[in-house]
């Protein structure tokens, strides 16, 4: 079976890597993409496709991994490369916006597949998980059998996937940044100190494990705001308060100054990042 992956960023090439354990052909776009794109799938040997196009005729199977913003400009790229055969949307994106995107397909004669993906970047066996709702769920859950990507089939309705990515990251991801804004106003407020005082009476690794939590995740909180705002949309289409999650954006884009950095940032860099203004953060 030959798979198109679009595109091999850290999870995408995870998710090619499974593809290509369990016996498929792999395929990416490499027009437009970056040295360090080129070098992932160096490593995992995947076929090049020099264009969309190219990768959309030869592949019967597209699996689009995008950040949140990209998912509808991408499949719509897809469709207008003529392709129509089956298509497996695995962005963190709300349900409604999967539910769009599957009609949109669907009128177009492509089978559509939701995914919602859980984990770290897939290079270890029963870490990370492809939940996937659609009717051919089945054959794209196959593509991936022999792992280390672990898959999961929730049915058949289309969006039940990306619901379950969109609760599960609002606990996950959302915790983080509660966190984050709790040491921003303590800091503020001149009891930080106090606070990991007393944190250190109920748990002496607490304040540690708090501040790792937000280092870990500090060069990736680029990518988190647009999940933010996407679990936004999602709470509140089901009729819960959505603007935590919209508030736990704006955490995320004031860490997103630490974008790809090689050394988790300091207790005092994350405080004045956080601590910065909307306004600052303009000029």
């Amino acid at each position: 079976m030959r798979i198109g992956i679009l595109h091999p960023g850290e999870m995408g090439i995870s998710i090619a890597a499974s593809a290509n354990n369990s016996g498929c052909e792999v395929y990416w776009a490499s027009e437009g993409r970056s040295a360090a794109t080129r070098e992932r799938v160096a490593k995992v040997g995947l076929h090049e496709a020099r264009t969309l196009d190219e990768l959309c005729k030869q592949c019967p199977i597209v699996v689009s991994v995008c950040p949140p913003h990209a998912a509808e400009t991408l499949a719509q790229a897809v469709l207008d490369a003529g392709f129509h055969g089956l298509y497996v949307e695995a962005n963190a994106i709300a349900p409604q916006r999967t539910i769009q995107i599957g009609n949109t397909m669907t009128k177009a004669d492509v089978s559509f597949v939701d995914g919602g993906i859980i984990g770290f970047p897939a290079w270890k066996a029963h870490t990370t998980c492809l939940y996937l709702s659609g009717p051919r769920a089945g054959e794209v859950a196959a593509c991936f059998s022999a792992g280390p990507l672990d898959t999961q089939i929730l049915g058949t309705e289309i969006g039940k996937a990306s619901a379950l990515k969109m609760c599960y990251a609002a606990n996950t991801k959302g915790a983080v940044a509660l966190l984050a804004a709790i040491l921003a106003t303590a800091e503020s407020l001149g009891v930080r100190e106090a606070l990991f005082d007393r944190w250190r009476t109920e748990d002496s690794e607490y304040p540690e494990q708090v501040l790792k939590r937000i280092q870990t995740n500090a060069p990736k909180a680029w990518r988190f705001v647009g999940e933010m705002e996407e679990i936004s949309r999602t709470f509140s289409a089901a009729g819960a308060p959505g603007d935590f999650h919209r508030a736990a954006a704006d955490i995320y884009e004031r860490l997103a100054r630490f974008k790809d950095v090689k050394t988790s940032p300091t207790l005092d860099q994350i405080l004045d990042a956080l601590c910065e203004t909307k306004q600052s953060r303009r000029r």
